[in-house]
This record gives C-alpha cells, structure tokens and sequence, in this order.
C-alpha cells in the first residue's frame, strides 16, 4: 500500500494543522528559524524514557515537574491524528500483551531499514566538528549527596537496583491502547514511521543530552537518515552536573545541550506551538517551591 493511502487510511476529519517554528543555529550559534506547517496525520511524537524512577533524585523531581504539561501536548497531538510513540528503555515487559505494544511490533518490516538502527549513535559527523558543550563525564547527577545516599537506600529497601530503578513509563504520561504504540526498539519505530508515511517527528522526554540524543529512536539516528526530526526543547532535562564544567546551572547546562543540537543535529520547537499559552518552565531551583 502506497504511503498516501496509508495516510488516509490513518486520518482524523477535520484536524487542523500545526504551523510550528523551528530553531536552528549556524556554527557560531547565530540563531535561524523556519517556519513549517505540519499536518499532524502525517507526524509521530516519541517520548523518550519518561521513567517512573530514576537513580538522580533531582532528576525524578524535575520529570515530575514537567509531565503534566507533556501529557497535554500528548493529548493534543494524538486528538489531532498523530502517532504517540511511548518508548521507555528496558520496560517493555509490563506492556508485553497490550494492544499498543503489539501494534509496534505487528508494524511491516520497511525496506528501506537504515544501517544500524538498531544501535545507539554517539555522535554525527557535524558534531565532531564542534566543540562538546558540557562535561557529563560523571553521569550528571545533581543531587545532594546526602539525600542522594538516602535515595539509593530507599530504592534498594524497595528491591530495585539504585542504579537503575526504572520499571515502567511514569503514570502521569496516559496510553491510549487504541491508538498509541509503545516499543524502545529503533527498528520498530522505523518501520511504524514508514508504515504511516511519517517524515516529520517530534521527541520529547529525558534525558537530552544522552538518551533523547542517543537511542536508537533517537533525535541522531532519525535525523541522520532522513527524517524532519525536531526536539521540543522545553518538555526535556538534562543529566548535567554544575559542579562539572563549564560550571554554569543545571538549567543552563540543559540550554547549552540544545544549542549544540540546534547547530550540529536538528532543529527545536516548543510545547506552546502546539498548545499555545507560554513555553513549560522548571522551577529555578530544583526541589524547592
């Protein structure tokens, strides 16, 4: 089946489309934009680890924060006819016999598979030319390392790995068995991309700079093979350490990610293009009212 009959196969009557700005930088971070209309019959948004636990205590706090305002863009999206890829890494098991799950895996195997889709991408060729914006040597954790310590004990009281405590997709993010998908397989997602006739993709989720950047689905891997992939910079966070260089905020460290996508990887959007309003906001202090 052709991808136009595809599309019309999966159609919603009536939907408006988006018309969404996308920011991209020069290599000397000047900022340009474009504007876009996207049919939203024809676009997919992924959301990458929204995990219920996470081992960074403020990391949990700040998903938390922001996943009201994700599941409003999920629901907006969705209504209007878009595909809403749930893919939280090393989880599928609780989903194993839903109907969401197994529309992932029942996609049609696409012939046009890109070489190593099922990998992790560390970096694109234009990244290497860039010099890296932060140090997350250290695996960017920010927590207070006494509530830190406290965390882990608290997990492990719980029988999970500290290190890895995740088991599933946070609750607050809604499935919709009817229409969504949920896979963490790259291969998968490509083939419900091309099954559909989708180019243009969304990715929101965590975390920015190693998971949304690097999986599989990922913004490298699709942008790199040819889709109209973008980040919606304000419904993500990073894993980036203050006290690591260049010393700047967690919130800035996040900011500096984004612009060295936005020059080397793909261009951005925010929530608010979609939902209206203003963009998602973090409190400044992460813990605190």
């Amino acid at each position: 089946m052709s991808p136009v009959l595809l599309m019309a196969l999966f159609a919603v009557p009536g939907a408006d489309p988006f018309q969404v700005t996308l920011r991209s930088r020069t290599a000397d971070g000047t900022v340009v934009t474009r504007k876009e209309t996207w049919n939203p019959k024809g676009m997919a948004v992924i959301v990458c680890d929204m995990w219920d636990l996470h081992h960074c205590l403020n990391a949990v706090r700040r998903e938390k924060e922001m996943a009201p305002r994700v599941n409003e863009f999920l629901t907006r999206c969705r209504d209007a006819g878009a595909l809403i890829i749930h893919s939280p890494s090393d989880c599928m098991k609780p989903y194993a016999d839903t109907p969401a799950r197994k529309r992932a895996q029942a996609a049609a195997k696409a012939p046009n598979l890109p070489e190593g889709i099922g990998a992790w991408c560390k970096s694109i060729p234009a990244e290497e030319k860039l010099k890296y914006p932060i140090d997350q040597s250290d695996g960017g954790e920010d927590d207070d390392p006494a509530e830190h310590a406290a965390w882990a004990a608290e997990l492990k009281a719980k029988g999970l790995n500290p290190r890895a405590p995740w088991t599933r997709q946070i609750d607050v993010l809604k499935i919709d068995q009817d229409r969504d998908a949920i896979t963490d397989s790259g291969t998968e997602v490509w083939n419900l991309l091309e099954e559909r006739g989708i180019r243009n993709v969304a990715l929101v989720g965590v975390h920015v700079n190693m998971c949304v950047a690097g999986r599989p689905f990922g913004l490298r891997q699709l942008s790199k093979n040819g889709k109209n992939a973008v980040l919606v910079r304000d419904l993500t966070d990073s894993m980036y350490n203050p006290a690591r260089a260049p010393m700047v905020s967690h919130h800035r460290g996040t900011e500096l990610f984004i612009e060295h996508l936005e020059k080397a990887v793909c261009p951005t959007i925010t929530s608010d293009q979609v939902l209206g309003g203003k963009p998602f906001a973090f409190k400044p202090v992460t813990g605190k009212d």
